[in-house]
């Protein structure tokens, strides 16, 4: 398939990485151009998987001189994705769905203080579980050895009290999932070793973010264009977000692998956490520049990243090659082709109930919500395959390992 866009639109300092066989709306493109013209912008990119959001482009990178700009975070906050790799384990897969149906029935943090549980994961992230009274000794164990993340200090966390700590290690609903997916083929086998991924073994995969909380500070401060020292409050706001972000992916992994047998430090292999909606301080055009994700995976230096397949298709381990050309990101998924209520009107008619619980490459999702099962089909979404391929093309990362899906879990 051509791609019809006219890429014209865009300014000189605004690329799109996408080969011509990548699907792109033109809405999409509209978005990245009009972000791109904002006063301060000094470069745009728009990754293979773009496509509109509510008025910014999903998929994208921008860069700002002197300026922050919270509505290009957003209410999802510090979403990303935790990968948690396990060496193969001898179960059916109808054992691993029984497990994991009751992992996730099973609340980990239900002997927690709500209140102290908060204040620790907003300050200290997942690390900070491991102080928390009530936790349990193997997650408090895994908590203990996270590494420290290199966020500045979070902003005060009474400005956010709403019982948001109830949240801590749920999927969310949308795109956000978690899963157990099969190692089916090592490009690296040395990289991907590196991360604890060897060809059939297993890996947890959770992708969410800061719910709720993520929501409270967009409202607080969307409509706002940072400059000066109006900057640090945000950016301190944000750090909480993303590290209540990464608690949560980490206790939904944490309930994946005790459904695996492989809650303890021994038995884990490997694995990483990347942020794709924040705001960062890194190099542009050789000076520093606030760097905005939405929608995009951070691929810095030689560091592991992830691009996500939807539900059904595989997603791509890749390490990335620190390209400032791509703003040192790169897709953080598949990327809609369809929204919400088109993919509904169209596919209902071609799917069964029972059809949407198995996918294509002999995995199965659980999903109580037969409308999201719908919204979240795979023909909803861009093939995975040429978006990988095109940000290997243009040099922003290399392949490590593909992960097929076993079992996919979306609330």
């Amino acid at each position: 398939m051509s791609n019809p866009i006219d890429m014209s639109r865009l300014p000189a300092h605004a690329r799109l990485v996408a080969r011509s066989d990548v699907w792109m709306e033109g809405e999409g493109v509209d978005q990245l151009a009009r972000v791109a013209a904002l006063p301060g912008c000094v470069r745009a990119v728009g990754m293979p998987d773009l496509h509109a959001g509510r008025g910014i482009p999903v998929g994208a990178v921008f860069a700002f001189a002197d300026r922050v700009r919270p509505e290009l975070v957003g209410g999802d906050a510090g979403c990303g994705v935790r990968l948690a790799s396990a060496r193969a384990v001898k179960m059916s897969l109808d054992a691993i769905e029984r497990r994991v149906q009751a992992a996730l029935d099973d609340d980990p943090l239900d002997a927690c203080d709500g209140a102290e549980l908060f204040a620790a994961v907003w300050r200290g992230g997942a690390r900070a579980l491991a102080e928390v009274p009530g936790v349990p000794e193997a997650l408090a164990e895994l908590a203990s050895v996270e590494p420290v993340d290199g966020l500045g200090p979070s902003g005060d966390p009474d400005a956010y009290r709403g019982g948001f700590e109830a949240q801590l290690g749920s999927v969310g609903g949308g795109n956000h999932f978690v899963e157990i997916a099969r190692v089916s083929a090592l490009p690296d086998p040395e990289g991907a070793a590196a991360v604890g991924l060897e060809k059939g073994g297993l890996a947890v995969l959770a992708h969410s973010g800061s719910r709720g909380l993520g929501g409270a500070v967009a409202r607080r401060w969307s409509e706002r264009e940072l400059l000066g020292d109006a900057i640090a409050p945000y950016l301190a706001d944000l750090a909480g977000a993303c590290r209540f972000a990464r608690a949560n992916r980490f206790v939904l992994a944490y309930r994946l692998l005790r459904a695996l047998g492989a809650a303890r430090s021994g038995k884990i292999a490997g694995g990483f956490d990347v942020t794709h909606n924040d705001v960062v301080r890194e190099v542009c055009a050789g000076a520093p520049a606030w760097i905005h994700r939405k929608g995009a995976a951070p691929a810095r230096g030689a560091e592991p990243t992830i691009v996500l397949g939807s539900r059904g298709a595989p997603s791509w381990v890749l390490r990335g090659t620190d390209c400032e050309g791509g703003l040192r990101s790169v897709a953080h998924g598949a990327g809609r082709r369809m929204g919400r209520s088109e993919a509904r009107d169209k596919l209902k008619g071609r799917y069964t109930r029972a059809e949407l619980s198995r996918t294509r490459l002999g995995g199965r999702v659980l999903c109580g919500d037969p409308e999201l099962l719908y919204e979240e089909h795979p023909d909803a979404y861009k093939p995975v395959g040429p978006v990988v391929e095109s940000l290997i093309e243009a040099g922003l990362a290399t392949p490590l390992a593909e992960l097929t899906p076993l079992l996919t879990v979306k609330r």
